[in-house]
This record gives C-alpha cells, structure tokens and sequence, in this order.
C-alpha cells in the first residue's frame, strides 16, 4: 500500500498546474549519457544563468537522461515517465515534474537528440530563443522563470532528417566569418560551425550541409569542423553535387591538372579513389550520403549528353560508391542513409530509366524558386528509401540570382510543401538558406514544419511569421507585423527585389542588360508601388520605435532592413524609368538617393551591435553576372532606349473579378498569403485525382451591345505533381464551349523564364457571350487538380 501511494505522489501533475522554478537548480544526469548530452547540459546551465542570475548551487533538482540509462529506467518503473513515449521513437522526448515535496524537473530522450532536443525546449520555455545568438534575440532577466508542469511528450518529428544547406556563401558568411567571427582562420571553420551546429539544434535540427563554393576552404580541409559537428550531434550531408561529402567544387579537392578531368566515362579510377578516402576518414562520423555524380560543382554530368547513356553510368556509380561504403562502415549499404536528389539535368536522367536502388532516398528538389518540380508518384511513395525535399530560399543561377533578402511567400512554402509531404517527403528536408542572415524568419518557418508539419495548415500558414514576430516582440505588435509582412511578400511576388532591373543573367545580350519595369506613371501601379512600400516603411518604423533600445537592432536584421531595402531597390530602378521616360532631372536625383539609402542600410547593419554581423552583407548580393545592384544609367532627356520588350508585359484589362468575395465550396478553396492580390482560387487539392467540378463566377453588368468578351487568367505557374499530368483547366462563358488552358513550359526555356521573374502566367482568349442571358458567368472547371487562379481581368467586346 505504501508503494503504491509512492507511485501516485511521482505521478506527473500535468492536470493540477504545477511549475518548476529553474533558479538555482542542479542538473544531474548519469555518466553514462553521451558526451553530445553532457555539452547540451552545459548549455542548459548556461541558459539558466542568462535568464535568472543565479548558478546551480540550491537544492533543487533537473534530471536529464536518455531511454536506457539507469535513471531513466527508474522513473519509468515509477510512473514518472511513460515507457511508450520513449521506447523505439526517433528524436522524442518528455518533460514533466514529480509530485514530490521538493519538485524535480526531469528531461528524457528517446535518444542522444531527442534529450538534447527537451534540453533546448526547457531553455526556450524560460525565455532563451534558438536565436538569442545568431539573431541577437534579447534574454530577459527572470529571476522567477519556470516550466510550467504539464507532462509534455514530443512524439516523432514529422520528417526524418532536417537542416540547412549553407550556400552561395561568397558575399555574405564567408567574409563576416574570415574577416569578423574566425579572423584567426581567416574561413569558415570550426568556430563557425559550432554556432550554426547549436542553432540547428536549438531549431530541432539534425543535419547540415555546409558551405561548398571554392571560396572557402572545403568543410574537410578543417579536420576540426567535422569534430564539431559530431560534438553536438550534428549530422552531416551534403549538395546534390557533392558525392559521398567530397566537394569537387574546392581546388584543394579536386584539381584539374593534378587529377585529371572529372568525368567517370574516362577518369573513374581517380574518382572513386577520392570517394573512398573520404569515407576511410569520415568512417567514424554520422553521415547522410549523396549518392550518384554531377559535374564539377554545378555543372551537368560529363562524357555522353543522352540521358539513357548516363543512366547506365550512374548506376554503375551507385554499385561502386555502396561498395565503398559497406567496406568502411561495416554495415549493408541498406542500412546507412543515402540519397539522390534529381536536381537539373539528373531529374532528365531520372525519366531515362535511372534505377535508384529502392533504399535510396529520393530528395525532389524546387525550381529553384519555390515550386515543386515534381513528388512521388503512387509507385514512388512504396520505395522504402522514401521521400524528400531541397528547397531554396536563396539561389545563384538562371534566369536571375535570388540571394540578397527573404522574399518566399509563407503561404507558398507550406502549399508545395504540402504537396511534398502528403506524397510521402517525410525521410530528408533540406533548406538552401545561402548564409543563414537575413532569412531567420523563414528559416525558423521551415524547421518547425519540418519538426511538426501537422500543426500548420492553409488557415494558419500565413499568420504564422507575423505570431512568431509577436512572441518576440510583443503581441501588441502582431497585427502590425501581418500588415507588415502580407503587403511586403505581396510586393515581392509580383516582382522580387532582385529583379526589378529585369535582366535575366545568363543570356543572350539582348536580355542580359538592365530595362526599365512593367509597372506604369501612366496608369498608377508605380506609383501604388512605391507608396505601399512606403507604407510598410512607416509601419516598420513606428513599431521599431515603440520597442525598448536592445531590442530595435534585433528587429532591424530579422525585418526592418529587408523592408527598407526592398523599398529603396524599387525606388531606385521605378525613379530612373520615370527619369527614362520624362527627362527629368529631379527623379535622376531620387534614383540616386535610393542607392545612398541602401548603402546607408547596408552601413547600418554592419556597425550596429558593435559590428558583430560586419561583412555578413558587405555589399547588395551581385552574385556572378547579375546587374541590379549597379546604378541604372540615367538621362537628361526622354528616352525608349530601356523600355521592356512586350513579350515581358502584362496584358491585363481593365475591369478585374474579385475572387475574395467569391462563394467557394470544396473542392475550391480560397488561400489568403499569394497571388497578386494576396488571394488566389485553388482548384482541388494538387495530389487528389478524382477532385472534379466548376465553380460558376458572375461577371458584373456588361454593356447590352457587347457579344463577346476579352479575358486575361492568371495563374500561379506551378509544375505537374507528375509526368501523367500536367497544369490545365478549362474556362467558358455563359455554358458556352470551353476552352482549355494549358500552362507547358520547358525549363530553362524563355517562358518559363519570364513566368517564374513574375510568379504568373498569362492567358488571354476571347469568348462569345450568350446574348439571350441577363447575367453573365465565367466558369471555371477543374481539368488537372491544384492549379492556383490569382487574378481575372476583361473587357467587354462590342458589336461592331
């Protein structure tokens, strides 16, 4: 009877609301625990003295420990834990507190991330951010700061295996780091990478692909950064182009004189002897493998241009890099995790019959810019390598570089993601987050999908940056930041900042070079541009202004500089069209001044907190070829010699249908956060093929002397979930015959080009109206599910 009244009073106490004051608190755990634990334990003390003052000196107690130790064990059998929720599970763990006279706090993994992972919660509960460092996110002091006592069990993350992909770091990271983090390396090195490996953590994170450009030393030429990384549990894979973690892109690994050309057709010896020393010396590491072979660093795969013939040489690969791993790691290559990523020209590949052995990972990457190229396929989604993901919030390539600052619409990421994870990306999340700075927000949005994909949906997607701002900042602030973000992201999506001197890099000259935009002096979207911009700045500003000083330099990295810059960048190139296309002096001069305000940002950034981010922006991102970081040239007369070639303007007519105010029934849905206008129609869900129906939208009063009528549909320019579907939908007038629309692009080709620089295509036909009708309809029909209406725009057609 006693016992079993012990038993009761050890029973967490979720439903009376007890907490656990962390003051002064000592942290025991097992010697047996790993030493990746026993660093996070550190952490903890340290955290715990950032918040309270106090050190881990009073009598009481936090317990950490991992399923399988000693203590762990004994608070199972004494109902403190629950075995289920630890036993057999990836990366969870428990928080609660015993009923004791003198509460103990008790932190349990599953495993060595899951107890790290209730490590950072605890902190995070008492008010350390996961960016306290990265982002300066202020500590408060709490002398009283507690954990609430609800016993908290995590269950599994919803993907597997999550983190970040350090790329195109040349103008951000990899100065800040050798010239203001790391001077003594002058690199990206270990001291680097200890910061990033924490914040992943911090993030629920497991994995990082470091930088690769062949500006910075090769993550392996620094023995000590892999050290690190394994010091903190952190695992570590790599790019699509870098088989196996070797980084062909980095001189000090692959040189071509010394090693020939990268081309296993006719230098395969050299290759794989690089692969296997670099797996007999990463042997002993946690790693997540890259499978197959691309060119050197970006490139297309070397030797023969059919894809079938490269099939065959990549399997061929595939047979000898599993060769080299089981003979290192000592276990069947099935067990180890490895993937493809069918990026670029390996996705042609892929559809000439590559066969990926079935335990591989299939990781689909985006276009690039936001869209999914592809998800599994019903055959696919039954591979028991499953799924995955490589998204991009920064990308240095064609048709233009995206890498200065964040500009993907939330609702965007969650809808592809969607996507990805209802098809079964559920194994390998990858985020391109280029140098980490200034893309925190979003960032901190993908991990937690990553982490707990089933707590977003289309209601919440949206709200989410601006709620996480508020929990920062003050919820007093929540509506200003959504205001903040919708009308910044809106503006984004119709053109992003880095492309509003619309060159396309790459290219022929004739559109390599700088021209003047698509929105008009003459019908007033330039100048509702600037003034909406204008308008976030003042919104921006005033909240900036309301915060305590310690906090204003933290908004400014996370928000206030991507806000102003943006504005600036379009004052800059929508100043000089006008100057173009007037003469005026005056407005050369407000060009002018846009580019002393960016500037003056940039100084901004660079010297605040002391200068601790100096050089992490040392200029607006120029990538390799990109232009619109440079002063547009400017006249004293009028002048057409910069005027955008039609094919990259808008044909939009006068009288527009709002689709906000239409009545929408399943399997149509409106979403909130795309689209030029901030709302789109979706037309079914993009992964359910027996979504069928129309949704019937009345057309405000036409002249009586109308018989036809001129509509513009824009769509959001998404890719076919498959290669058996495709981007269509049908539309008519009056029940009259449809018409099908069909979006077909080809990568890489012209139109895809301009669609994907807009977030839109257009389709302009011309229907008859049914004249015996009062009231005339447009109707929409679904053709292939998921595709996304953002605007309808028409003009009456008058009989002649």
């Amino acid at each position: 009877m006693k016992r079993f009244l012990w038993l009761l009073l050890l029973v967490p106490l979720c439903m009376q609301g007890r907490t656990f004051k962390v003051a002064n608190a000592t942290v025991s755990y097992d010697k047996t625990e790993s030493p990746q634990v026993i660093r996070a334990i550190g952490d903890l003390k340290h955290d715990i003295a950032m918040v309270t003052g106090s050190a881990g000196s009073g009598a009481s107690q936090i317990i950490v420990g991992t399923y399988g130790s000693k203590t762990i064990k004994q608070l199972i059998a004494k109902g403190v834990l629950k075995d289920k929720d630890l036993r057999g599970r990836w990366e969870s763990y428990v928080i609660s507190i015993t009923n004791e006279k003198q509460p103990r706090l008790v932190i349990a993994g599953s495993d060595k991330r899951g107890t790290i992972y209730g490590i950072y919660d605890v902190s995070q509960r008492i008010g350390v951010s996961p960016w306290y460092w990265w982002a300066d996110v202020p500590v408060a002091q709490n002398p009283d700061a507690a954990v609430e006592c609800d016993y908290y069990a995590s269950g599994e993350p919803s993907v597997k295996y999550r983190g970040i992909f350090i790329n195109d770091e040349d103008w951000g990271l990899k100065p800040w780091a050798a010239k203001t983090f790391e001077k003594e390396l002058g690199d990206i090195g270990p001291k680097t990478y200890a910061k990033v490996c924490e914040l992943l953590l911090r993030l629920k994170a497991n994995m990082l692909a470091p930088a690769m450009h062949s500006c910075t030393g090769a993550f392996y030429s620094h023995p000590e950064s892999q050290q690190v990384a394994d010091a903190y549990g952190i695992m570590i894979t790599t790019s699509h182009c870098e088989p196996l973690l070797f980084n062909n892109a980095a001189e000090s690994e692959w040189n071509k004189q010394r090693d020939g050309e990268w081309n296993y057709e006719t230098n395969s010896a050299t290759i794989l002897k690089k692969l296997d020393d670099r797996i007999r010396d990463t042997k002993a590491f946690d790693n997540i493998y890259t499978m197959g072979l691309r060119g050197l660093h970006d490139e297309a795969m070397k030797g023969s241009t059919n894809p079938k013939d490269r099939a065959r040489t990549l399997e061929q690969v595939f047979a000898k890099q599993r060769e080299i791993l089981e003979k290192y790691k000592e276990k069947k290559a099935t067990q180890l995790p490895q993937i493809f990523v069918p990026y670029k020209e390996t996705l042609d590949i892929y559809d000439a019959g590559l066969r990926v052995p079935d335990d591989i990972t299939l990781v689909w990457p985006d276009d690039n810019y936001g869209y999914m190229k592809r998800v599994s396929n019903s055959r696919e989604q039954q591979r028991s390598g499953g799924s995955g993901v490589y998204y991009h919030l920064s990308y240095c390539g064609v048709p233009h570089d995206n890498l200065w600052i964040f500009s993907t619409a939330p609702m965007l990421m969650y809808e592809e993601l969607l996507k990805a994870y209802t098809a079964g990306a559920d194994r390998y999340w990858l985020l391109n987050v280029g140098d980490i700075k200034p893309m925190e927000i979003e960032t901190q949005m993908f991990m937690d999908m990553a982490y707990n994909f089933k707590q977003f949906s289309y209601d919440n997607a949206n709200a989410y940056q601006a709620e996480w701002l508020a929990k920062v900042f003050g919820q007093q602030h929540q509506e200003a930041f959504q205001y903040i973000l919708d009308n910044y992201y809106r503006l984004a999506w119709d053109r992003k900042p880095e492309f509003m001197g619309y060159e396309m890099e790459w290219d022929t000259p004739e559109y390599a070079r700088l021209y003047d935009t698509d929105f008009s002096f003459e019908t007033g979207t330039a100048q509702k541009r600037l003034v909406d911009y204008q308008n976030i700045c003042f919104a921006y500003d005033a909240i900036e202004q309301a915060l305590a000083p310690e906090q204003r330099p933290v908004l400014f990295e996370m928000l206030g500089y991507a806000v102003h810059s943006a504005y600036q960048m379009n004052r800059k190139f929508l100043y000089a069209q006008a100057n173009h296309e007037t003469g005026n002096v005056l407005y050369a001069e407000q060009c002018r001044d846009a580019n002393r305000q960016i500037n003056l940002l940039l100084e901004r950034y660079n010297t605040q907190l002391g200068g601790k981010w100096n050089q992490m922006m040392s200029e607006v991102t120029p990538g390799y070829t990109a232009l619109y970081h440079q002063m547009p040239t400017l006249t004293n007369r009028p002048t057409t010699a910069y005027r955008l070639p039609d094919n990259q303007r808008h044909p939009e007519f006068e009288h527009q249908i709002n689709l906000g105010g239409l009545d929408v029934k399943a399997p149509f849905r409106l979403l909130t956060g795309m689209g030029t206008d901030w709302q789109v129609l979706q037309m079914g869900q993009p992964l359910d093929q027996k979504a069928s129906g129309s949704i019937n939208i009345p057309i405000p009063s036409l002249p009586a002397s109308a018989d036809s009528i001129q509509l513009c549909i824009s769509v959001v320019p998404m890719w076919p979930v498959s290669t058996d579907r495709s981007n269509r939908l049908a539309v008519s007038i009056d029940q009259g015959k449809a018409a099908t629309l069909e979006n077909k692009f080809k990568e890489w080709g012209r139109e895809w080009k301009i669609q994907i620089l807009e977030n839109r295509k257009d389709f302009v036909l011309t229907l008859p109206l049914d004249k015996a009708r009062g009231q005339h309809v447009i109707t929409l029909s679904i053709v292939d599910p998921g595709q996304i209406v953002q605007k309808i725009t028409y003009q009456p057609v008058l009989k002649q």
